[in-house]
């Protein structure tokens, strides 16, 4: 059996799991019709006379969503049943979309029903994927969640960023925005007929273990997350090390990058949307990359230096004078930050015990995120005291010296040597047999 036939079975192994296949399917539904959403908006906000600053503020509503619950969603992950969680949410987006579909059909819709719209569209997020990230390991077995988590690593550019907002658009310019929001909601409508074919198994409505006085409160369950995560050496200095990574490029990445195509290669629009579209290929790439593979055996170093080496081609944004060169680095950074992110969502759902997975995923994700509307901040005041070329060579090489720092003081090393995670692989044993 050749090695690309082995790499493919491996990849395709989790479908084999009736249930995973319905909730992977759910996923890239839900996926593209957050894609949609993204593009519909901007044109109603539009349609509705709203400029930038109405815009801004229908985006920040949905940010606001996430971050205020996202903390909740993984509690709730841990307390309730996540199967039951991801059913109601996909049922909730429905509602809320269909209704401001029939809003904007009839002409009725005003910019704070899109604003309400935002924020249950962030809202849900913020309890669908701890649910889902804590669903997939009662679904698989631990060595099939690395292709698992390779495919939403690929689904996430390809889906969300490529494929729903053009459908997004072209319904919009061949019909209207409002018939690009009642797209979201059969999206959404799809999702949730197909979670109703899962299972009711009682792995997926495990909750968190009672202690002597009953179920544990939301205080004290969101305690016991924090204080895992701080007494957990690998899961602290790793999260450390994201929250310091997204501030330094975030911001550079999402607000100046669109000026050093305009200003220095003397771009348009679709010369952005091409750089993005290879940064997309990228990340695709790399979670195929890693999926398609056994788990590392040095998984802790191999995701640092993804993290380290992927960033330091944005040093040479604030030089590129050809748009190749800008979409060669968009490539590699792509593709090493999915790498990175498949193996840190398997790493999680393999070390961190069941009943905590929900937590830990929404701690992730807040980490990961309370920081990004700060940088994005920043960026634009800091190009007035600083060169694009400075700013970019500082946002290339933080992540290289902290998570140098992280692996030193987290003990990666010693760590990964003894928790080994690279278990037989069904796959290689038949092929081997």
């Amino acid at each position: 059996m050749s090695t690309l036939t082995t790499s493919l079975q491996r990849l395709v192994r989790p479908f084999s799991q009736r249930d995973y296949a319905l909730l992977a399917s759910a996923m890239v539904a839900s996926t593209f019709a957050s894609g949609m959403w993204a593009v519909a908006m901007v044109y109603q906000v539009r349609a509705l006379g709203g400029g930038p600053m109405e815009l801004s503020v229908v985006a920040t509503v949905n940010s606001v969503g996430l971050l205020a619950l996202v903390l909740v969603g993984g509690i709730a992950a841990d307390r309730y049943s996540s199967r039951r969680i991801v059913i109601g949410i996909q049922g909730l987006y429905l509602l809320v979309m269909s209704g401001t579909a029939v809003l904007s059909l009839t002409g009725a819709v005003q910019l704070w029903h899109l604003s309400v719209t935002g924020f249950f569209a962030g809202a849900g997020a913020a309890f669908f994927y701890p649910a889902y990230s804590a669903l997939l390991p009662r679904m698989l077995p631990g060595e099939q969640l690395l292709a698992a988590n390779g495919l939403e690593g690929t689904v996430r550019p390809v889906v969300q960023t490529a494929l729903g907002p053009m459908a997004a658009g072209f319904l919009v310019a061949l019909i209207s925005p409002a018939h690009a929001i009642l797209g979201v909601a059969l999206c959404h409508l799809t999702a949730l007929a197909v979670l109703q074919f899962i299972r009711r198994r009682p792995e997926y409505d495990t909750a968190a273990p009672e202690d002597e006085q009953g179920q544990p409160g939301i205080p004290t369950q969101l305690r016991e997350g924090v204080g895992y995560t701080m007494r957990t050496s690998w899961l602290r200095w790793t999260l450390l090390f994201s929250a310091v990574s997204v501030f330094s490029f975030i911001g550079p990445f999402e607000v100046l990058l669109p000026f050093i195509v305009s200003d220095q290669l003397h771009g348009d629009a679709t010369l952005f949307g091409y750089a993005l579209a290879f940064f997309g290929i990228g990340s695709a790439a790399g979670s195929l990359l890693i999926a398609s593979s056994r788990f590392p055996r040095r998984y802790l170093s191999l995701m640092t230096a993804c993290w380290c080496l992927g960033t330091l081609p944005l040093a040479l944004v604030g030089y590129v004078d050809a748009a190749w060169t800008l979409f060669a680095i968009l490539v590699v950074f792509g593709l090493t930050d999915a790498a990175g992110m498949v193996i840190w969502g398997t790493l999680l759902q393999r070390r961190v015990p069941k009943h905590l997975l929900g937590r830990i995923s929404s701690l992730d994700f807040f980490v990961s995120l309370a920081l990004m509307p700060v940088s994005m901040a920043v960026a634009g005041p800091l190009s007035q005291l600083l060169s694009l070329q400075a700013i970019f060579i500082f946002a290339g090489a933080i992540s290289p010296v902290f998570g140098i720092i992280a692996w030193k003081a987290g003990k990666f090393a010693k760590d990964e040597l003894a928790n080994p995670l690279d278990t037989p692989d069904p796959v290689a044993e038949l092929e081997n047999g």
